[in-house]
């Protein structure tokens, strides 16, 4: 019977080698000659990667200040074995947030759930989307389209660059502990929760409530806050 050897088997066996002369050789043989071995990417999706992605570079510069409203940081809060999800919407400026009850962890679940609440908020405080790079956002284009919002996406690793909406999903561990099966919540309950969140007072907010500060901006022209 005929044996095989896979070619990462070959890898690993030239660079296990001790330091020499023959090892020297063997390793400027190989088609990228690198001193030390790249590890593989062992159990990586390499699959499903989200389509012309927008960077938080391009963003407006405006969105950083929080002086003017309609720019949201989005995530989902995660279920039991990552089985089920909520989403978790977080304006920049008032710290409002809205939760949406997701039929699924997809990227068509996404779309719909975050589709959903975000009709509900008037056009003109709905101008940015900031969202990690979650394979949940896949369908980000049809959701700036139905929404006319522009999503930008957090470099890799940085979840600093949303810390507003990270903060929240803290808050939001007391009502929705991890471990939980998220999908029994209704949308009713979810709405219960963030309304909790929403008319707690705010040090950021010199102790107003994410709510008012909201209904403030909604109901008025766009004004920065603290004037």
């Amino acid at each position: 019977m005929r044996k095989r050897l896979s070619a990462e088997t070959i890898y690993v066996a030239l660079y296990v080698l001790p330091r020499g002369t023959l090892r020297s050789e063997r390793l400027t043989a190989l088609r990228q000659a690198r001193k030390v071995r790249r590890p593989r990417a062992r159990g990586r999706d390499r699959r499903g990667q989200i389509p012309n992605m927008t960077p938080i570079a391009e963003r407006p510069a405006e969105v950083a200040g929080r002086t003017v409203p309609g720019h949201w940081e989005g995530d989902l809060i995660k279920g039991a074995r990552n089985g089920s999800a909520i989403g978790s919407l977080v304006e920049r400026t008032s710290r409002l947030v809205i939760l949406a009850r997701l039929d699924g962890t997809d990227a068509g679940s996404a779309r719909q759930g975050f589709t959903r609440k975000f009709q509900h908020v008037p056009a003109p405080l709905r101008q940015t989307l900031t969202y990690d790079r979650g394979k949940e956002m896949a369908e980000h284009e049809r959701l700036a389209r139905r929404l006319a919002i522009r999503v930008f996406f957090a470099d890799p690793h940085s979840p600093w660059q949303r810390g507003t909406n990270e903060n929240t999903n803290g808050l939001l561990r007391q009502y929705l502990p991890k471990g939980t099966d998220l999908s029994g919540y209704t949308q009713r309950e979810l709405n219960t929760i963030a309304h909790r969140l929403n008319t707690r007072p705010r040090k950021c907010l010199k102790w107003a409530t994410p709510l008012e500060v909201f209904t403030q901006l909604r109901h008025h022209s766009p004004v920065a806050l603290g004037t």
